[in-house]
């Protein structure tokens, strides 16, 4: 898996590393808890769900603040820069028109408003794990466990002693093999300070969107594991019956992140690929007819070597909408930089020239 790191700086001057990889339609993750652009790629718990997101798609995804490589001394990190940390990523990656969201946990959050103030960038929005109530405001023994979670985050994080880390990870991959209960407890002290920690901890906890729900007019599709240990099968119910249409998929598996292994992950991929078009997309070959004239016209000024500049003057645009179409043009061709579209194009000139079809 190869991917790109950059940088943006939000509107309050904190910096957000993001990170793209693979081809196809645009999928933006909102942040979760947690994560390392970097680390994530080697992970075991993640690294498949990395794995997947980019076989399939042109796959975005970002360190939320105070975490992995975004900035770690920062001031505010709470829900009300959400939503503005995920704008500025989608911004700063030029993404231009329909694109799937994905929110996983806490991510769910984001994602939702996202898609209320945004309803004609979101083709799709996928929410897995998520909730609309953090632990602290749903009440009774969920509220009592999550302070005895803070509790021990306060203890023990930072130490080299996973032992309190070890609770917390049980919880999110009860049936982790050791080597992933290892790197899910590693990834966390190296990830996120203990004071980051329980003040991310506390944003989490205290989440209330439940009267926006109704307010989401997208296709949305809703996944939650049935004995998810982290966030109740309660609260994957409640996203769904809250958002009209919304379909339901429920998960046979206690983990709160899927694990390569199991049955689950493979039904999670099953759902997502029908449900964004790509299964449908990945049994028929990539060819040039979905081209508009103009994005024709680009290509063909790309295989003669121009720039993005030089495209942008033969034809009357901006530098800008010369990536946006360029983008367009390499997930209809099913590939990832100028020169695999140099590559396709000719293979499939070639073939239309055999055929008369050119």
């Amino acid at each position: 898996m190869q991917q790109r790191i950059h940088i943006a700086r939000t509107s309050d001057h904190v910096q957000l590393a993001w990170a793209r990889s693979g081809s196809g339609p645009v999928l933006v993750k909102a942040s979760n808890w947690l994560s390392h652009l970097r680390h994530d790629l080697e992970n075991p718990v993640w690294r498949h769900w990395v794995a997947f997101l980019t076989r399939h798609f042109d796959f975005i995804r970002f360190d939320e603040r105070g975490c992995g490589l975004s900035d770690w001394q920062v001031e505010d990190v709470s829900e009300r820069h959400w939503l503005g940390d995920l704008e500025t990523v989608v911004d700063a990656a030029g993404i231009a028109g329909p694109h799937v969201l994905l929110g996983i946990s806490q991510g769910a959050a984001a994602a939702i408003r996202y898609s209320i103030k945004y309803p004609e960038r979101v083709s799709h929005l996928i929410l897995y794990g998520g909730y609309a109530r953090g632990g602290l405001v749903r009440g009774g023994s969920s509220a009592e466990h999550f302070r005895a979670l803070v509790e021990m985050v306060r203890l023990g994080w930072g130490s080299r002693n996973p032992m309190f880390r070890q609770v917390f990870t049980a919880r999110f991959v009860p049936g982790g093999s050791h080597e992933q209960l290892d790197w899910f407890n590693e990834l966390a002290r190296t990830t996120v300070s203990p004071e980051m920690a329980l003040r991310l901890l506390h944003e989490r906890g205290s989440i209330d969107i439940v009267e926006l729900l109704p307010r989401v007019k997208v296709p949305t599709l809703v996944l939650h594991a049935r004995h998810d240990e982290v966030v109740g099968f309660s609260e994957g119910k409640l996203l769904a019956a809250g958002i009209p249409g919304a379909q339901f998929v429920e998960l046979d598996s206690r983990n709160h992140v899927l694990l390569e292994h199991e049955p689950a992950w493979q039904e999670f991929q099953r759902a997502v690929r029908e449900f964004t078009g790509v299964a449908r997309a990945d049994s028929r070959p990539a060819d040039a007819a979905a081209l508009t004239k103009r994005e024709r016209r680009i290509l063909d000024l790309l295989r003669a070597g121009k720039t993005n500049a030089e495209i942008g003057t033969a034809i009357f645009i901006s530098e800008k909408t010369v990536r946006n179409h360029l983008s367009s043009v390499y997930r209809k061709l099913g590939v990832s930089s100028r020169a695999q579209a140099i590559v396709k194009t000719g293979a499939i000139n070639a073939a239309d020239a055999e055929t008369g079809t050119g």
